[in-house]
């Protein structure tokens, strides 16, 4: 985990950065804005294999011109895959100048794509999130991890279509404020009912708003969970 701050960061949590790591390969799911110095403690900048990026929000990807601007001219690297949507790759360009190839080799995804990143293969799904926003499923060997990205409550993890070991599912808010995030984001209780329906084994909520309660969010993701559940903090290693 190396930032789950939802919409900006906390003071001690930057923006959404899980880096997920199989049999060598190291890959950066979403590069939100203060992640890169998180992720020096484990691995160089130039160790990533791959970047995947569920949408165009600022807080999910921002990081990205910065990550190429360190290949490019610092360590004068190209050809560092970033699979995203069409909208996140023209504000990429626009910032990097059109200037990311060769640096940033990008792969757009879509809805129902499914590709192969080193041993791991992903799947994506469009959540329930303006604008097209994807749901993640990073999976080998049978074993797989479930991102939500960001997805009000008519999105269920079940449409990435394989059994979900850890769901890394966003619960921005509490129950009370559903009426206020629906369509955009979903209440601790809502992805505690998602994550039950859609059978995953266990549940980590993240993008918290910063100076929220992880108590209370635990709380009520895991009432209509009916387990324990974890909150994402920055640092925490999981294994799936």
């Amino acid at each position: 985990m190396l930032g789950s701050s939802g919409t900006f960061a906390g003071a001690q949590n930057p923006c959404s950065g899980y880096l997920v790591r199989h049999d060598g390969a190291s890959v950066l799911l979403d590069c939100g804005p203060g992640t890169l110095g998180p992720l020096q403690r484990h691995l160089p900048v130039g160790g990533l294999d791959a970047v995947v990026l569920s949408h165009e929000h600022p807080d999910h990807w921002l990081e990205l011109p910065v990550l190429r601007n360190a290949w490019k001219y610092v360590l004068c690297r190209d050809g560092l895959d970033v699979y995203g949507t069409a909208d996140t790759l023209t504000l990429a360009e626009a910032l990097c100048h059109g200037e990311l190839a060769p640096t940033l080799r990008w792969h757009v995804v879509t809805d129902g794509d499914e590709v192969t990143i080193g041993p791991l293969r992903a799947r994506f799904s469009r959540t329930d999130h303006p604008p097209e926003t994807l749901g993640v499923a990073l999976g080998a060997d049978g074993r797989w991890l479930g991102y939500s990205a960001d997805t009000g409550a008519d999105w269920s993890m079940a449409e990435l279509g394989v059994d979900v070991e850890l769901a890394v599912w966003e619960a921005t808010v509490l129950d009370h404020l559903a009426e206020a995030v629906e369509g955009v984001h979903c209440t601790a209780a809502q992805t505690g009912r998602g994550a039950r329906a859609a059978g995953v084994r266990r549940l980590l909520i993240t993008h918290l708003l910063p100076g929220s309660d992880p108590g209370d969010f635990r709380a009520e993701a895991a009432e209509t969970y009916g387990a324990p559940v974890q909150v994402a903090e920055p640092g925490a290693t999981h294994t799936v």
